[in-house]
């Protein structure tokens, strides 16, 4: 009986978890996507681009909503049964409140385990493949490239201006400036232009108008009644190395041994004269998840008093102020992270320090009910 009523409490728990998670992180993921529409508008990429960027950051998402959904769904899930005098069925079955406790303490270690998996090997892998795909990938939406009465340099080495657009798509007034840091720069003003399609190659295609070279010293000049510009195989000003957001956290492991001359091999962005950002990587992956099992426990407050009790409101709310301030805590932390190891230790284990407060305060208060009765 008591692995039934067990078993429907975390049911219940986690279904409210898994829809508020996936509900709100797909609410931010559509607002993010949104966001990303300069990827493909701005900077040229087609929609198969756009698609796979925006689809790979939702792991990322997941992995930032999780604390505050499972804090939530808890907390809230706890309250209902207590509102529809559920939870007194479990004190009648001889359910007693510590081995409930325990029971999701466990839980909470399940969750800390897969939060760990999501930051350290997910969510590094699918950022890595995201901006490869953004890397290898080509500009080919050309038309994105133009706007009426605004530069665009988004293309490297190349800047952009259009006075206007007429209703047969055509530019009017152009004016372009291709820098090469070994020959000089090439400045061509158009009165027209039109993209047209030629072979597997998209050309803009400008007519009545002059080109200026500067090579080295010589500076040449001609008009032109027609002329194509290419825009084939040309980069953006992408950022073409790994992120540490990017790297593995075997790479980064790699990157402390080297620090302390364990290893003699380094990684990309691994700076031995100021490793705090290596530091904070590995905090945000394998301790910020220590926080979760705090956040269970602290949902577990709203089982020690009834809603016969004159303070119980009074709880709730004192409840989720604590369960917020540990949710900005385990997010600030991060911002206290610095180049000193032994200070980056101490930080470190905060979240094991307060989960025993919390796990102690339960046996004690728990012990001293039962004394009482």
């Amino acid at each position: 009986m008591k692995k039934i009523i067990f078993r429907k409490l975390l049911l219940d728990c986690l279904t409210f978890f898994f829809l508020a998670l996936f509900g709100i992180s797909t609410i931010i993921w559509v607002f993010q996507a949104v966001n990303f529409l300069d990827i493909m508008i701005d900077d040229g990429r087609n929609y198969n681009v756009y698609f796979n960027y925006t689809l790979l950051n939702f792991p990322k998402i997941i992995s930032r909503i999780l604390p505050f959904a499972l804090f939530f769904s808890f907390s809230y899930t706890f309250i209902k049964y207590e509102t529809n005098n559920e939870l007194i069925i479990f004190w009648n079955h001889g359910v007693n409140k510590i081995s409930i406790v325990n029971f999701f303490f466990w839980i909470s270690i399940l969750v800390m385990l897969v939060q760990i998996i999501l930051l350290s090997i997910v969510v590094p892998k699918s950022q890595e493949i995201a901006r490869s795909k953004l890397r290898s990938s080509d500009i080919d939406y050309f038309e994105g490239l133009i706007k009426p009465k605004k530069f665009n340099d988004t293309v490297k080495g190349l800047t952009i201006y259009a006075e206007g657009k007429d209703e047969n798509e055509n530019f009017n007034n152009i004016y372009i400036k291709k820098n090469n840091a070994e020959k000089g720069f090439q400045i061509t003003f158009a009165k027209k232009g039109v993209f047209e399609l030629k072979g597997n190659e998209r050309i803009l295609v400008l007519y009545d108008g002059q080109t200026l070279t500067q090579n080295g010293k010589n500076i040449t000049n001609f008009d032109f009644s027609k002329s194509d510009f290419g825009l084939a195989k040309m980069d953006s000003h992408l950022v073409t190395h790994k992120k540490i957001q990017e790297q593995s956290t075997a790479s980064l492991i790699k990157c402390i041994q080297y620090i302390f001359g364990i290893k003699s091999y380094k990684i990309i962005n691994c700076n031995k004269n100021n490793p705090r950002n290596i530091y904070k990587e590995l905090f945000k992956r394998l301790i910020s998840p220590f926080y979760l099992p705090v956040l269970i426990l602290i949902s577990l407050l709203l089982i020690l008093t009834s809603k016969e009790n004159l303070k119980y409101n009074k709880n709730k709310f004192f409840v989720f102020f604590i369960g917020f301030g540990i949710i900005i805590l385990s997010e600030s932390s991060l911002g206290y992270i610095t180049n000193n190891l032994i200070k980056n230790i101490s930080i470190s284990i905060l979240p094991i320090i307060i989960t025993m407060i919390f796990y102690l305060f339960f046996i004690y208060r728990l012990k001293l009910s039962s004394r009482k009765l």
